[in-house]
């Protein structure tokens, strides 16, 4: 297991607890998910998949094959996010953490790749 996957299943685990708790009752989060012209449902297993992810880079600090599941999720995740963004003609400074969350997420996967085969 490298320093940097560590460092990054840390700080994507953090975040992703973060913004999965949010979705659930966020104000903010329901009317963004309202924009998007998502249902509240989809708006709630956002957010699970985000908690799950979170657990799974977590737990991938003592198991490569997590870390690289936890990647994968959080890759599939972001980009249904940048979809998202395009698909409402959103501006691209606001796809640059999604954007952000895809490549270290990538890495994440790519570090720990090996473990799945």
């Amino acid at each position: 297991m490298s320093i940097l996957s560590i460092i990054l299943q840390v700080l994507l685990g953090l975040g992703f607890l973060m913004f999965g708790f949010m979705k659930f009752g966020s104000k903010q989060m329901v009317e963004d998910f309202k924009n998007y012209g998502y249902p509240g449902w989809f708006r709630v297993f956002t957010g699970l998949v985000e908690v799950i992810s979170a657990v799974l880079v977590i737990a991938g600090i003592w198991n490569e094959t997590l870390a690289a599941w936890g990647g994968l999720f959080i890759l599939a995740t972001m980009i249904g996010a940048i979809f998202t963004h395009i698909k409402i003609n959103d501006a691209v400074k606001n796809m640059m953490m999604p954007i952000i969350l895809l490549i270290l997420g990538l890495i994440v996967l790519l570090i720990n790749f090996g473990s799945l085969l």
